[in-house]
């Protein structure tokens, strides 16, 4: 969890780092996990896995929820480009991983996965200047422009699916990761060198939306640079289908402050449910 400084000198950087999260990304997510397992749907009935391409068509897009874009997830700027990649200390934690890393959190048979933030604000004239050729007036506008950017929180939702019991099974592990690593965990890219290894100190269950027929969420809290940044998440079971929430505050990661004072926004949980029933 890297942060980056808002400076005069620094804007630039920090425009393209806001950029970067906040554009639709280069990756398409689409890719199965894998042929898995047997067992019911809600409990009764066998349940059989959507393919990939039924999963895209029933993820959030944009228009499905009011003042939110929604993009690809892109991995270019993540930790790892595919959940493969992603190393862990403690196995029982690795669920709890893959969904900090916008990935399935069990094996599953299909997946993708979308990036939905806040509908940003009509760019002003001001803001296509380069900071040379801005006046004063021109950058304080483009500063308070950031700022506010800063102050959105940006959430990854991924769908995966599951032939038999494997949602059922998944909701188990993610259940028993969040008891089981409630000390934290860490994680590292496979091949990745020491400073690539992220560092999570505490894991908190809270109170889920109560969607689909399983709901659980929990807080992580990581160390950034030395300073404690919470991101939370949610785990919803819809049938043979697991929706991921994973949300982050742009404020926090740069070090405006707000570490934990934010939610998954209800109305993409409930947008996405929406979609799923």
């Amino acid at each position: 969890m890297k942060r980056f400084a808002l400076s005069r000198t620094g804007i630039a950087v920090a425009a393209s780092a806001l950029s970067l999260a906040l554009a639709t990304g280069c990756s398409d997510s689409g890719t199965g996990d894998g042929d898995k397992a047997a067992g019911s749907d809600k409990g009764t009935t066998a349940a059989k896995a959507l393919s990939a391409t039924e999963l895209k068509s029933r993820i959030v897009a944009t228009g499905d929820v009011d003042g939110y874009k929604v993009g690809a997830a892109d991995q270019t700027a993540g930790f790892a480009s595919s959940k493969d990649d992603v190393t862990v200390v403690d196995e029982k934690c690795e669920p709890l991983a893959y969904v900090l890393t916008g990935f399935a959190p069990g094996d599953s048979a299909a997946f993708v996965n979308r990036m939905v933030s806040e509908q940003a604000a009509s760019p002003s004239a001001s803001s296509t200047k380069s900071l040379e050729d801005m006046t004063d007036k021109e950058f304080e506008e483009a500063m308070k422009n950031i700022t506010g950017a800063l102050g959105q929180t940006v959430t990854i939702v991924s769908l995966s699916s599951y032939e038999g019991e494997g949602a059922q099974k998944t909701m188990s592990s993610v259940s028993d990761a969040i008891k089981g690593c409630a000390s934290g965990f860490t994680a590292t890219p496979k091949g990745g060198a020491k400073d690539d290894t992220e560092k999570f100190t505490k894991v908190e269950a809270e109170k889920a939306s109560g969607t689909g027929d399983e709901s659980l969420a929990f807080a992580v809290t990581g160390d950034a640079d030395g300073d404690d940044v919470v991101v939370h998440c949610e785990v919803v079971r819809h049938g043979s289908t697991v929706a991921t929430y994973y949300a982050f505050s742009l404020a926090a990661f740069s070090g405006e402050g707000g570490a934990g004072d934010y939610e998954i926004p209800a109305e993409i949980i409930k947008a996405q449910a929406a979609k799923l029933a």
